[in-house]
């Protein structure tokens, strides 16, 4: 009778296992980091113009109060990129952002979207990191981000979009951006749509 309950007990456990064998949430819950967020894997998708949903339709105040919107950036591929300041990866990519935003300066803009902190908050973090482009602050309100989430739900921070010239997301990033030359060729790519 014994081993008919351990058997059982251990297919169950093995069951188990296998349930959570590739679930990053579980993985980063059995580390013990204690982060208190989703961390995405870093994986990028690029969306085929023919696969492209509707163009999203935004609003929001950025850290020093200015109104940053979809109609503002209406007919430029612009990258946007979703992040608050105490989150790792967002410090860690905020150089390479930075550095790329001076890149494309003047041809396309950067748009950063703080999904957690106060502008003060934003605007030490920009200092601190060298970031030259504004971040509308959407703590508060969410409303950029439910409007972005409609098409490519920005479920784990950072999240780096780049929106093509007609307003539909065209690249993902979900996670940290680990190589500045992935970002730089779906700009390119998305930038060539329209030559």
């Amino acid at each position: 009778m014994n081993l008919r309950v351990l058997a059982a007990a251990g297919a169950v456990a093995l069951l188990l296992a296998g349930c959570t064998a590739n679930d990053s949430l579980a993985d980063q819950y059995a580390d013990g980091s204690g982060q208190g967020y989703i961390s995405g894997d870093g994986a990028y998708t690029e969306i085929p113009a023919a696969d492209r949903d509707e163009p999203i339709v935004f609003e929001g105040a950025d850290e020093h109060g200015n109104t940053i919107s979809s109609e503002s950036l209406a007919g430029q591929v612009y990258v946007v990129n979703f992040w608050y300041a105490s989150c790792p990866p967002c410090r860690l990519e905020a150089p390479d952002l930075a550095a790329l935003a001076t890149d494309y300066d003047g041809e396309v803009p950067f748009v950063g979207v703080n999904v957690s902190d106060s502008a003060d908050v934003a605007i030490t973090f920009a200092e601190r990191f060298g970031v030259p482009y504004p971040s509308i602050i959407d703590a508060s309100t969410a409303s950029v981000q439910l409007a972005f989430a409609g098409a490519v739900a920005p479920n784990a921070v950072p999240t780096t979009l780049v929106v093509d010239a007609e307003g539909r997301v065209a690249a993902r990033i979900s996670g940290l951006l680990r190589d500045q030359s992935i970002l730089k060729s779906m700009v390119d790519t998305v930038l060539a749509e329209d030559d």
